[in-house]
Order: structure tokens, then C-alpha cells, then sequence
């Protein structure tokens, strides 16, 4: 197993509040890992803090066997890794086709990007119909859709989506999943953030109970299923 990441002793603080208390977790090379916890327990801001928006207290971040903790943002991008933040945060203005050729920015492949736009109009069908409209005008699970593929277009190694379940309707929620299922069987890692912890442990590989800035369980998703604890905090007694 080649290790794609490494967490050792992470920390980070808002202020004078720690929100993250010195967590250690890896995510193999093509590995679905997913990390699930309660509302505030701090899973957004571990992301945050891979992704470079957040600096951090202490501990060590290895990708690729290289040390992260001073790559600046735009920096960890070109090194493979990608986020689709809470929120999905697209250019509201922009077309959907203009979104998706902002995620390919930092790439000169032409022949390459044209044909990573069509993975991302065969995974969203929705988007290839719609790829002129302003993506401010689309539904919620329409720009979770575009969220997504942006994040697709910079090719990366890493792709970590933080709830992208979030506010969509159950027919919307089983197309992401799905579609995040085939993103991972093309050998992309994957770092889930998910607040509907039954849907992210039953696609993922492995899993990481966060409670108030701290692991408290790490195993297989299968394991975690079974475990009564994990039953009556996260999946609904």
C-alpha cells in the first residue's frame, strides 16, 4: 500500500480555541477514506487546513512524501490536490462550461482538458445540457454537480469534498454518490466529509470519528457500520 497522504499530530486554532487537537489519519493511493463526526466536531476545518486556507498550530501533512506545511494553496493545486468546499462555491456569474475551464487553469494540455470536459459531461449529463447558463441559475444539486467537475478539471491525485450531500434531495443525493463512486474507480483519492455518515461509510474504504477536534474511532467502513457506538450517534439508533 503507497501512502497518498499523512497526517501526524495536526492542530489547528481560531484565535485562542483549538478546533482541531492533534489528529492522525493516511489515505492510501486510490483509497475512499471518509471522516465523519457531528456538526462543529471540526472535519471542515481539517479540510480547510490540507487545503491551505487555514494555517496550522503544529503536526505534519506528507503528500507524496513531501512535507506541506508551507505550500501555499495555489501551490498544493498543481501538486494534485483539489476541494469542492461546503457551499460549492461557484463563479455565480460564469457559465457552467466557463466554471469548468476556471478548474483547469493551472493546465496547458489543451487536447487533455478537452477530453477531461467530456468525463465531466458524461458524469453530469445535466451540466453538457446546460453549459451556457449562468451557474448562479442553476438548483442546488446542479451546482454540487459543477462544484464537482471544476474540482475534476485540475486532474488531481486528491480530491476532498466536504458534505456534498448537503441540502439536496434524496434522488440528487444517490446521483453524487454514485458519481463519487465512479470518480473513484478511476484511482482518484478521495477524503469524504459527510454529514450523512451511513451513505459515506457504505462507499468508503475506511473511516475517522472526529469528536470535538479529536479521533476517537478509526477502522473499516464495514466495522464502523457494525459498532453500536457509531450506530446510535451517526447512523440513526
Amino acid at each position: 500500500m503507497t501512502l497518498l497522504l499523512e497526517v501526524h499530530n495536526l492542530k489547528v486554532a481560531y484565535g485562542g480555541i483549538q478546533a482541531v487537537k492533534g489528529v492522525d489519519f493516511t489515505i492510501a493511493a486510490g483509497e475512499l477514506v471518509t471522516l465523519i463526526g457531528c456538526n462543529g466536531a471540526g472535519k471542515t476545518t481539517i479540510l480547510k487546513a490540507l487545503a491551505g486556507m487555514l494555517p496550522t498550530v503544529s503536526g505534519r501533512v506528507r503528500y507524496n512524501g513531501d512535507d506541506l506545511r508551507h505550500c501555499p494553496a495555489h501551490q498544493l493545486v498543481r501538486r494534485g490536490i483539489a476541494l469542492v468546499p461546503e457551499g460549492r462555491g461557484v463563479f455565480s456569474r460564469l457559465s457552467v462550461a466557463e466554471n469548468l475551464q476556471m478548474g483547469a487553469y493551472i493546465r496547458r494540455d489543451q487536447a487533455g482538458i478537452a477530453q477531461d470536459l467530456q468525463w465531466v459531461y458524461d458524469l453530469f449529463p445535466r451540466l453538457a445540457e446546460r453549459c451556457v447558463q449562468p451557474a448562479g441559475t442553476l438548483s442546488g444539486g446542479e451546482q454540487q454537480m459543477v462544484a464537482m467537475g471544476r474540482a475534476l478539471m485540475s486532474r488531481p491525485q486528491l480530491l476532498m469534498l466536504d458534505e456534498p450531500s448537503m441540502g439536496l434531495a434524496p434522488l440528487l443525493v444517490e446521483r453524487i454518490f454514485a458519481t463519487i463512486r465512479e470518480i473513484s474507480a478511476r484511482g482518484v483519492s478521495i477524503l469524504l466529509v459527510e454529514q450523512n455518515a451511513r451513505l459515506a461509510l457504505e462507499i468508503a474504504q475506511r473511516g475517522y470519528v472526529l469528536e470535538s477536534g479529536a479521533i476517537v474511532l478509526a477502522d473499516s467502513s464495514a466495522a464502523l457500520l457494525g459498532s453500536e457506538a457509531v450506530r446510535l450517534a451517526y447512523l440513526g439508533g
